[in-house]
């Protein structure tokens, strides 16, 4: 008779049901096999079918956007699903990911249109030969100027042809070097949760003529309240003022090497740098700021030439003005003999007009001869300097940053005011302040004016529709604005309305309107938190606290919202101009 055995039985020492994941038996071969589920109905196909149109599913199997369309050309969505398990054979399939998902088109140009066919209304193209996709969008021209038949708004339907614009792609505010070295990466979205609420900031006072008073610089001039009333009725021309302006870093500014002498802070920046970093999640333009460690202080700096020195036009609008492609060098058909003046509507012109129409709006709308002056005279106005001052006060102010009150963490501020109005307080205590700034008009018909009304027609009519479009348009460049007001202590911002006085000159400007407000209030329209902005200065304050002693560069990627920190040496950002001013400088106490 036969003898029978019974098999052993492995039990679970997990103490679950079933085999257990870690004991698994010899004889169990296919354990490190992937599990396919399958069906009855699958059917047996060939091994390998290049001709198989129904999409690559390798790209699927490891998390990519499949390249082609999943039904295939052709096909109609009738051809029912497909079979269970019949799409998870891919399990086993084997896909370069790093290689594939690595390749870049080296070539950039672009396609040529479509011709003909699909995008059509009716069988052929519709009433009149006209096809849809001319039909949708708002045509010029006309009694009525812009054709609004179907709802169509102008510059078109939102979104409709948009796979006929090129991929637009901006380019780092700074080259990168491959010796740099990348320390941090920080998106947007986790910014935005950031938060720190700050106190009211201290005052520095200094003692004049055995006075104490607050350690304030320079003159400010009268603001002319006539520009208050102006409108487009009565307009006034932007005239050009020459007078001087200085927009010095942080490590430059003497009075802020004096307070470093004096262990006031740890951080020391200027509210136009700080402004940046505060209201980083809602730039889009890329921008960089260059941290130097020395010691337990921190400096926050701007490079001569770089993004703080401009003002931006219409920056977060869905369509912004962009600057034409440079010519590829690898493509002779794209190389041109003599190169193409820029458009005045090109994201660099316009964001040199906008410069230039805000100092000169400051310049105009002042009367200087009425000044007050502040404790101390403008820091950086030489004896050798002969042209004018412009109207300019600066106050440092010292804001706490710290959590607990055992920590130690101040940041300095050099903050500026543009003019005061006069009243029964003194502008050297902060009462009557006022900081001026201009917003700019170009040509509401040009790309990029991100569908702003024209202003001469809807100004006194409709301010708030054209408050709103612009608070959409430039919601980070009058964030910054407000964020640099409410830093200086000013109880109004003036922001004035200037359009050109013809659409294809940029030259030649007009005051439409000047409106005024309170910084505070116009922040809350603006929905910025000054909490969410000091929480990011403190976050990337600890940050480069952290790091060893040199310097280091934040900066915004230009096409993703995401900012980076580099460590880089202690020679980048330096030309060969500044040594030699350097040079010359110790010349004298040499000589000496």
């Amino acid at each position: 008779m036969a003898s029978f055995t019974l098999p052993t039985i492995h039990d679970n020492p997990d103490g679950g049901w079933g085999p257990s994941s870690s004991n698994i038996p010899e004889q169990f071969k296919f354990k490190d096999i992937p599990y396919a589920p399958y069906s009855k109905s699958d059917k047996l196909g060939r091994f390998a079918d290049w001709n198989d149109t129904t999409g690559d599913t390798r790209q699927t199997a490891v998390g990519l956007p499949s390249t082609r369309d999943a039904r295939g050309p052709g096909r109609s969505r009738r051809d029912g699903a497909q079979a269970f398990g019949s799409g998870t054979a891919s399990a086993f399939a084997y896909f370069h990911v790093e290689d594939e998902s690595s390749f870049s088109l080296v070539d950039n140009k672009a396609a040529p249109p479509r011709r003909g066919g699909g995008f059509t209304r009716g069988r052929a193209t519709g009433r009149g030969g006209v096809s849809f996709a001319n039909r949708g969008v708002a045509q010029r021209g006309g009694r009525g100027g812009f054709n609004n038949r179907g709802g169509a708004q102008r510059g078109g339907r939102k979104g409709w042809r948009d796979w006929e614009k090129t991929n637009r792609t901006r380019e780092s505010s700074v080259a990168i070097s491959p010796q740099w070295t990348m320390l941090e990466e920080i998106e947007f979205h986790r910014l935005a949760k950031l938060k720190l609420e700050v106190d009211e900031p201290e005052d520095i006072y200094c003692t004049v003529s055995r006075t104490v008073t607050s350690d304030t610089y320079g003159r400010v001039f009268a603001y002319d309240k006539s520009y208050d009333r102006i409108t487009t009725k009565t307009e006034r021309p932007l005239q050009l003022v020459d007078r001087i302006k200085y927009n010095t870093t942080t490590s430059d500014d003497p009075v802020i090497q004096q307070l470093v002498s004096k262990n006031v802070a740890n951080v020391y920046t200027t509210d136009a740098i700080l402004s940046v970093l505060m209201c980083a999640p809602r730039s889009v333009n890329p921008w960089d700021i260059v941290i130097l460690r020395e010691g337990n202080n921190l400096y926050f700096d701007k490079r001569d030439g770089g993004p703080f020195d401009t003002v931006t036009v219409n920056e977060n609008a869905s369509d912004p003005p962009q600057d034409p492609t440079p010519p590829n060098p690898n493509n002779p058909a794209e190389k041109t003999a003599v190169p193409e003046p820029p458009s005045i509507n090109s994201a660099t012109s316009l964001s040199l007009e906008a410069t230039y129409i805000n100092q000169n709006f400051g310049f105009q709308s002042v009367q200087e001869n009425i000044a007050a002056d502040f404790a101390h005279p403008n820091p950086f106005y030489g004896p050798e300097e002969t042209e004018p001052l412009a109207s300019c006060g600066y106050r440092y102010r010292v804001f706490d940053l710290g959590i607990t009150e055992d920590e130690d963490v101040k940041i300095c501020i050099r903050t500026e005011v543009d003019a005061y109005v006069p009243g029964p307080g003194n502008p050297q205590e902060g009462h009557g302040l006022v900081t001026i700034r201009a917003l700019n008009e170009f040509d509401p018909r040009a790309q990029g004016a991100g569908g702003a009304p024209d202003w001469r027609s809807k100004l006194d009519s409709q301010r708030g529709a054209v408050v709103a479009t612009e608070m959409k348009n430039n919601s980070c460049k009058l964030a910054k604005w407000t964020v640099q007001s409410v830093l200086a202590g000013a109880e109004l911002m003036k922001i004035g309305y200037i359009s050109r006085g013809n659409p294809k000159d940029n030259t030649r400007h007009v005051i439409l309107s000047t409106a005024s407000m309170r910084p505070t209030d116009f922040a809350a329209q603006l929905n910025v938190s000054l909490a969410n902005g000091w929480g990011i200065v403190r976050t990337i304050t600890d940050l480069c606290m952290k790091m060893p002693e040199g310097k280091y560069v934040l900066i915004k990627d230009p096409n993703k919202s995401v900012i980076r920190l580099y460590a880089v040496p202690m020679t980048a950002f330096t030309t060969e101009d500044e040594d030699a001013e350097v040079y010359e400088g110790d010349e004298p106490e040499s000589a000496a």
